[in-house]
């Protein structure tokens, strides 16, 4: 989700100052995104700049808010009216990291797949967590988003058990490669640390 988009859809409600912005958005998301004030006057200066919002006369604290444009409007229901592309999403830093250690020399790529996996299962654990105790089970916005990020987790979970996986089967091709290859045909890795084995067992998938 952009900013820019953010703050259009914000705006839709109400007129809003900066500060405004900011809560209204860290509310809506649950503070997953949250956002300093400077993005948030940058933004605005932008989305004025073309054409999407217009600032409204000082209120009597000497803020000013913003409304959103007609052509703000459009823009607005455009980005809701278009599904977001794979293509447009930042690049999986993860995939990449995995994707180089394979290929160079002295990096233990199977200790780099269980060190993220401790960290996600961390982060689920973390999430899953805040979803029990959560005190608002009628803001629905943000029990999406928290639903969001635990199949985020959960997925990266399966694709991570994936990788190891396919690092036991593979032998790599050229010498010196960065999966170890002292083994003979068939035999596993040696068993690694106990993932979590310092954290909470990881919980059941949460109920949605």
């Amino acid at each position: 989700m952009t900013i820019r988009h953010g703050l259009l859809a914000l705006l839709e409600r109400q007129p809003m100052y900066g500060y405004q912005l900011r809560a209204a958005f860290e509310e809506s998301t649950g503070a997953t995104w949250p956002l300093n004030i400077g993005q948030v006057y940058t933004t605005l200066a932008r989305l004025e700049r073309d054409g999407l919002v217009r600032p409204l006369p000082e209120n009597d604290g000497g803020q000013r808010p913003y409304e959103i444009t007609d052509t703000g409007r459009a823009e607005l229901a455009a980005w809701f009216g278009t599904p977001i592309s794979r293509n447009d999403r930042p690049r999986d830093e993860l995939a990449i990291k995995l994707a180089l250690a394979l290929t160079t020399p002295g990096v233990d790529v199977r200790a780099v797949v269980q060190t993220q996996r401790t960290a996600t299962m961390r982060t689920l654990q973390e999430l899953t967590r805040l979803k029990v105790r959560d005190d608002r089970p009628g803001d629905l916005s943000w029990r999406l988003v928290l639903d969001s990020m635990l199949f985020q987790a959960e997925a990266e979970i399966r694709w991570l058990d994936h990788c190891e996986v396919s690092l036991v089967r593979h032998r790599p091709a050229a010498p010196g490669g960065a999966v170890p290859t002292d083994r003979s045909p068939g035999r596993p890795y040696p068993a690694g640390p106990a993932v979590g084995a310092d954290a909470p067992d990881a919980p059941a998938r949460a109920e949605r």
